[in-house]
């Protein structure tokens, strides 16, 4: 089962829970990556990351919102030039190593195929990236309630998005957890939420959070191995017949020093000799 874009938008922006789980999980996001540390970079996100970019837009180089075609996509932010499109999961519209941060945000529970978003996130990210994902937590209050979007698809847990990542080919750099209210609109947990947070981050990391955090590098290995030898010929090697030009035919004729080969030299008779002429 998959998110429509349309539930997902009156979640964040009209409902009141929403709004409380979007600034949530911004400030731990921007507390990871401060905005005025991503000038000149490409942020990315896929999924329904629109939400967590917001505070990057007019800081970062590049802010592009991928989201996947069974979900459907909205024309985001409202008021500015579009930065969001509607891509297939296993192909996005982006080039190889030109995204330096990216964003999973409602985007592995409902994938089709959770390892080809993987390694198309590798392929997009240039060495040195960064990736977050955000899932929904397995032993959290939010997977067992269908109010909310996080109630929809697979959920995981600290270990099993390490292992996912690894099995990617990504390096898990930290963990943790976030979203320690429960799922309900009621005015005491909406107005306690950063009261929660702190208090949840310092008692437990994932025993009732409702979204555990994973941030991945893309390390390039350098190669290994036995070095092999590269013979480069030298120009005088390529240009041989021109550095070092040889006259045709030496060796058969001795001729006289730059004298054309196809003249000969006529005897002159020396003087005082027979045959000479003295006048």
């Amino acid at each position: 089962m998959h998110h429509d874009v349309i539930e997902l938008r009156k979640f964040y922006y009209n409902r009141a829970l929403g709004r409380v789980v979007q600034k949530v999980l911004r400030d731990r996001l921007t507390q990871l990556w401060p905005p005025d540390k991503t000038a000149g970079m490409t942020l990315a996100g896929y999924g329904f990351a629109a939400p967590m970019q917001r505070p990057y837009l007019g800081r970062s180089r590049r802010v592009i919102s991928l989201m996947p075609g069974p979900q459907g996509v909205m024309a985001w932010p409202p008021g500015m030039p579009n930065c969001a499109v509607l891509c297939e999961e296993t192909a996005w519209p982006l080039d190889t190593g030109s995204v330096d941060r990216l964003i999973l945000l409602h985007a592995l529970e409902t994938a089709d195929h959770s390892q080809a978003v993987l390694a198309e996130a590798w392929r997009v990210l240039g060495p040195g990236g960064r990736m977050l994902v955000m899932a929904t937590n397995r032993t959290g209050l939010w997977a067992r309630s269908d109010a909310t979007p996080f109630g929809f698809g697979r959920s995981y847990t600290v270990g099993q998005l390490e292992a996912l990542g690894r099995s990617a080919g990504f390096v898990a750099e930290t963990t943790g957890a976030a979203l320690y209210i429960p799922p309900s609109d009621r005015r005491f947990w909406l107005r306690s939420a950063q009261m929660w947070e702190r208090m949840g981050s310092r008692v437990s990391q994932v025993l009732v959070a409702g979204v555990v955090l994973g941030e991945f590098s893309k390390q390039m290995q350098a190669p290994i191995g036995r070095l092999r030898r590269l013979t480069v010929p030298s120009p005088l090697d390529l240009l041989e017949g021109i550095a070092r030009p040889k006259p045709a035919g030496s060796g058969k004729i001795a001729r006289g020093r730059g004298e054309p080969s196809h003249l000969h030299r006529a005897a002159v008779p020396e003087a005082g000799k027979p045959g000479s002429t003295d006048r």
